[in-house]
């Protein structure tokens, strides 16, 4: 192994490091819809049905989250490429939702033929860093009907691809 600055070693182990790729989806106090592409997502627990999503104190969404907004974190599978690329570049505003199938449940967006769709309603919020920490009481799931979970993941600075895992 070898001996690098703290940060530089960090960035590189975590690119060793697969996650599947997921959009954190929500409205602003303007009913915008805005969108981010995350890796930074866990559940937390299943008493209450909780998950978190980091999501950058820079990003545009960040505000719309940390005031209370309700969100959804979209679950990608592997086709959904051009959705995770719109998502994770610059602030392209509402045309980050041009790609893909997405629909409005109760003024949320969120992805309708994503692998799963997490409604949350935020819960505590934890600055860290250059990030917030975001927990989310999970409302609602959505799950794909297609039997085979194909997950889009990300590894090493690039998208990767899982065989199809039938859900049996």
């Amino acid at each position: 192994m070898k001996n690098v600055d703290l940060a530089q070693a960090m960035r590189e182990g975590m690119r060793r490091l697969a996650s599947g790729v997921c959009v954190l989806s929500t409205r602003d106090t303007q009913q915008h819809p805005l969108a981010m592409t995350a890796t930074s997502v866990t559940s937390v627990s299943d008493e209450p049905a909780s998950l978190l999503v980091c999501v950058n104190k820079s990003a545009r969404i960040h505000q719309a989250i940390t005031e209370g907004a309700d969100f959804c974190i979209n679950l990608l599978h592997q086709s959904q490429q051009e959705v995770s690329n719109r998502c994770a570049g610059g602030d392209q505003g509402e045309s980050r939702f041009e790609v893909g199938n997405w629909v409005l449940d109760e003024g949320l967006p969120y992805l309708s033929d994503g692998l799963a769709a997490f409604f949350c309603q935020q819960d505590k919020l934890v600055p860290y860093g250059t990030h917030t920490i975001v927990i989310g009481t999970i409302n609602r799931v959505l799950v794909s009907e297609n039997d085979v979970i194909d997950p889009l993941m990300y590894l090493n600075g690039g998208y990767q691809l899982l065989a199809g895992v039938d859900e049996g």
